[in-house]
């Protein structure tokens, strides 16, 4: 067994908007990759089109760059708490991470959870202090959080050693110094040689290689991605392929590829340590094992923190059903779900007494969400329920995921939030107050206490606060009533067009949600009471024309600005007997039951049934 010390695999894990791809847009340009006048995009790693709309890394990637006779495989991470499936499972590739934490914000509910993976996988950190140039920055305190979290997290005396390079990746300057920037990333490549480990080369004993991510070619079809663990692969090598039920197929590999920026390139082997792409293989999927035929070994599974939230995903079978969408049926529906868990390891999808039913579990609203926006665009409709936690029986006692709620608001907005948390059974475990009109307060909160509170809490903060929480552990459930929507909707009476006539004499009773000339079904979801119960209204009312001539005819009606919903509005807005009906091009909200009469008869039956228990 030997070292491999041209090569150093790498991963960048961080909270959200920390700076992560910008951070790998500013080390594949300064490593001489593009060619001088080659156009590239902005955050080159974020490919995916809703990862490019909203700013935020969903899938983990990996690239490769070349600096002086070193080959340093990177792989970009999700630094939203829902996509932390991503994080773990590329935990076995690489041998150490860069830790990229904010010079003002500092440690936050992500960078414990990544950290915490990193650590318990024995992997070597790099501390990157990015937004150095901020003029709020703050490096000497955020080391000291960053030690703080090292030590909380149980890190061993070598991780504890961690090097710390102060970074501006927008500005592509880096250095060991915190008062002076020099004007290239040099600082933070000689760190990665120096400080991570090379991959040990294992060149006698037989092919392991774990397939850690999927992309998809079609001409080559399937195309897995992963770390060669030991042994040599080569194009065209007959192999073994470790299914995860246990069984074994035999396999060829069709196409081998290295990588080298964003490109992939065609190679003829790989050793020990290589991040490489292999073409060739049907029906492979995320955490098999590819191995040698004469010794066939599979590597342990990967193992993925298991959900917390849940919804049923259902076939749209409202009156406008099948107008919009291409697939519509229970099949496609289904055949699209199964699809998903081979590529996303972390949710989990379960069918239902109801062919047209599923349960499809995951990490939190944004990851299902992000799902669901995927789908839409697609070409599928369905329709979705209410977000709800997933409660385990431990040690016969209920159990319900607990969330870590780190909170950043100005003073004046303290008492506002402390209240609507306090009514959601949020227990305060920290407040910082930073001097500067900002309160920094972290809560522990039932995961169910935080659906649909977003929409409120930028109402409360004026759109000044800023909300970030994790997954930390799950803890007894709360008895009562924990968060939840408390006024009632205005639901329509009449299949029809929404009209001006209909909507002014309904716009005091609250809220609406729909335009002038939107088509509307009986059962829909058209606006939100002033107060806490349901009414029913008929919003396509048109007025009767006649010859009596209106003392009031030509004055100018102003109607109010209806609240238009985005997907994640939507999915928060629901109540226990609401679907969201999602459509290539349109977002409804509804009853579960359409008509007045058989809802008033379900409701009264609940009721009953409530009343013997």
């Amino acid at each position: 067994m030997h070292e491999r010390n041209n090569i150093r695999n790498i991963a960048i894990i961080a909270h959200v908007d920390h700076g992560k791809t910008t951070l790998v847009d500013k080390l594949l340009q300064q490593s001489g990759i593009f060619r001088e006048h080659e156009a590239v995009q902005e955050r080159a790693m974020d490919s995916n089109d809703i990862e490019r709309e909203r700013g935020i890394t969903i899938l983990a990637k990996n690239t490769a760059i070349t600096y002086k006779d070193y080959l340093i495989n990177i792989v970009d991470t999700p630094g939203h708490a829902d996509f932390g499936g991503e994080v773990e499972r590329i935990m076995k590739m690489v041998d150490g991470v860069l830790l990229v934490v904010d010079a003002y914000e500092g440690c936050m509910p992500q960078t414990k959870f990544v950290l915490r993976k990193a650590l318990e996988h024995d992997l070597t950190p790099i501390v990157v202090v990015n937004k150095i140039d901020r003029p709020a920055a703050r490096p000497a305190e955020v080391i000291d959080e960053v030690l703080d979290l090292f030590i909380e997290l149980e890190a061993s005396d070598e991780q504890l050693e961690f090097p710390v390079v102060y970074a501006s990746a927008l500005n592509g300057t880096s250095s060991s110094d915190p008062e002076k920037q020099d004007d290239n990333m040099l600082a933070l490549y000689e760190t990665i040689i120096d400080h991570i480990p090379a991959p040990t080369e294992k060149v006698d004993e037989p092919l392991q290689f774990l397939v850690t991510l999927m992309d998809y070619n079609e001409y080559l079809g399937r195309i897995a991605i992963g770390r060669v663990n030991r042994g040599v692969i080569r194009q065209g090598q007959s192999v073994a392929v470790m299914m995860r039920d246990g069984s074994k197929k035999m396999a060829r590999i069709e196409k081998l590829f290295g990588f080298q920026g964003l490109r992939r390139v065609e190679i003829e082997e790989a050793g020990a340590g290589d991040i490489v792409a292999i073409a060739g293989i049907k029906d492979i999927n995320i955490g098999e094992t590819i191995a040698d035929p004469n010794q066939p070994e599979a590597l342990p599974v990967l193992k993925i923190d298991e959900p917390t939230l849940q919804m049923t995903f259902l076939v749209n079978n409202s009156p406008f059903a099948g107008r919009e969408g291409k697939w519509v049926t229970s099949r496609k529906l289904r055949e699209r779900l199964l699809k998903e868990l081979e590529t996303d390891v972390s949710l989990r999808v379960d069918e239902t007494d109801s062919p047209d039913a599923f349960i499809v579990s995951g990490r939190g609203e944004l990851h299902l969400g992000i799902l669901i926006e995927n789908m839409r665009r697609e070409g599928y409709e369905l329709q979705v329920s209410k977000p709800e936690v997933i409660v385990k029986v431990i040690d016969g006692v209920r159990m319900e995921p607990i969330e870590r709620l780190l909170i950043d608001i100005p003073e004046e907005s303290m008492g506002a939030v402390m209240e609507s948390l306090g009514s959601r059974k949020a227990e305060m475990v920290n407040m910082i107050n930073s001097g500067n009109g900002q309160v920094r307060l972290e809560f522990l909160i039932p995961a169910r206490g935080l659906i649909g509170y977003t929409t409120n809490f930028m109402t409360l903060t004026r759109g000044y606060g800023v909300m970030n929480h994790a997954y930390d552990s799950y803890g007894p459930v709360v008895g009562g009533q924990v968060g939840g929507r408390h006024e009632g909707v205005l639901v329509s009476s009449e299949n029809g067009v929404s009209t001006m006539y209909g909507i002014l004499g309904i716009e005091d009773r609250g809220i609406l949600f729909v335009e002038p000339g939107a088509e509307i079904y009986e059962g829909m979801i058209v606006g939100e009471h002033n107060r806490d119960n349901d009414i029913v209204v008929n919003i396509c009312r048109e007025k009767q024309l006649n010859n009596i001539r209106s003392a009031t005819k030509d004055d100018t009606v102003k109607m109010k600005t209806p609240r238009l919903f985005s997907l994640e509005q939507a999915l928060e807005y629901l109540n226990d007997d609401e679907y969201c009906e999602v459509t290539p091009k349109s977002i409804r909200l509804r009853k579960k039951v359409l008509n007045k009469g058989e809802r008033e008869r379900a409701e009264k039956h609940r009721k009953m049934s409530e009343a013997n228990l």
